[in-house]
């Protein structure tokens, strides 16, 4: 006995057995994560690593096969032979699809923007949820391309339109915010997936479903930041969050107006509680961005944060969260919710700050 136990010491303090010991472990947790992340839709696609973006095709080809099934009773769950994904999209924006065309071409889409596949019963279900104010343009080609690219998917999906009243400064994670929590209230969604209006994904072998264990960065590859990410910590454009991830991080601040910083807090905050960003592959990840300027009102100097999340993180963010609920109502193609979000604290003429002094609570 004496001899197997020195002989099993000798073999731990081995520095070799202890390496090997330590790259079969990291190598078990990283099969067993990526075996298990996103096994519902994953193992449907056979994703390639080279694409050609020369040979595109319509985002609607094919999607007519998608026809109800002569007795819902006997209805399947959408598997891998039911899948008709393309890759490589044809994403132009010459012309402006009216509403009537988006319609028609999406007969299957729900009043309020839900869409369940009438052939086979989803597996999984995603939120979209956009921020907005002023922007029909990029929304008419949003929703003519987001429509039929979420349903090559094969998912359940509600897109919901968080319409920020006001020509004062933009606050775009404050309005998702309120997307998130009016979205709760309607389902249990497996992922929430936060989406800029003027951002079209280019493949759609970029599945809108969330990783198990980490937020992720949809948007990797964007045409206006020459396809590659401006800096390793960017997290921003289109988002993938479970519930589970966004309520861990309190969600995201609502201090920042007018599109100034809030992507790098975001990114500080999922450092912070101990996940990571997983990011849709470049080749995969590509977005073509809609021209146009978020329109701002603000002749008076907005206090910008300073970026200091992990004091303010656990105090700013869901758990602080004050809007008006205005309007909530189901349009053909999407969800519509008009919120009064406030007021942006403004240095005043007299270099006092001034602010919204109005709480109007968690409505």
């Amino acid at each position: 006995m004496a001899f197997w136990r020195k002989a099993t010491l000798s073999r731990i303090e081995n520095p070799c057995f202890l390496i090997f010991l330590i790259i079969f472990q990291a190598i078990f947790i990283l099969l067993l994560y990526r075996g298990s992340s996103s096994v519902v839709l994953q193992d449907h696609l056979d994703i390639p690593n080279q694409v050609d973006y020369s040979k595109t095709q319509d985002v609607y080809t094919n999607l007519s096969l998608y026809a109800p099934v002569p007795d819902k009773a006997t209805m399947k769950y959408c598997t891998s032979d039911t899948v008709m994904n393309v890759g490589p999209l044809t994403i132009t924006f010459d012309v402006l699809p009216s509403e009537r065309t988006i319609i028609d071409k999406n007969p299957y889409v729900q009043s309020g923007g839900c869409y369940s596949p009438p052939h086979c019963l989803a597996s999984y279900k995603t939120a979209v949820i956009v921020p907005h104010r002023n922007r029909e343009r990029q929304l008419h080609h949003f929703l003519y391309y987001l429509h039929p690219f979420l349903q090559r998917q094969q998912l359940y999906y509600c897109i919901y339109l968080i319409h920020q009243t006001g020509s004062g400064p933009f606050n775009r994670a404050k309005l998702l915010n309120v997307g998130v929590r009016e979205a709760l209230k309607d389902d249990d969604w497996d992922c929430l997936l936060l989406h800029n209006v003027d951002l079209i994904p280019e493949n759609d072998y970029n599945v809108y479903i969330c990783e198990e264990y980490y937020p992720k960065l949809m948007s990797s590859a964007i045409d206006v930041l020459d396809y590659s990410l401006p800096y390793w910590s960017f997290f921003g454009g289109v988002t993938a969050l479970t519930p589970e991830h966004y309520m861990k991080i309190n969600g995201f601040p609502n201090t920042y107006w007018d599109r100034d910083g809030e992507n790098d807090d975001i990114a500080k905050r999922i450092q912070i509680v101990g996940m990571k960003i997983v990011r849709t592959p470049l080749v995969i990840g590509r977005y073509k961005t809609v021209g146009g300027k978020q329109p701002s009102d603000h002749p008076q100097e907005i206090i910008r944060p300073q970026l200091h999340t992990r004091e303010t993180w656990k105090d700013d963010g869901m758990n602080s969260l004050d809007f008006k609920l205005l309007a909530r109502k189901k349009h053909p193609l999407y969800m519509n919710i008009t919120v009064d979000i406030g007021a942006a604290p403004v240095i005043s003429p007299q270099g006092k700050k001034e602010g919204n002094k109005t709480s109007f609570g968690n409505l």
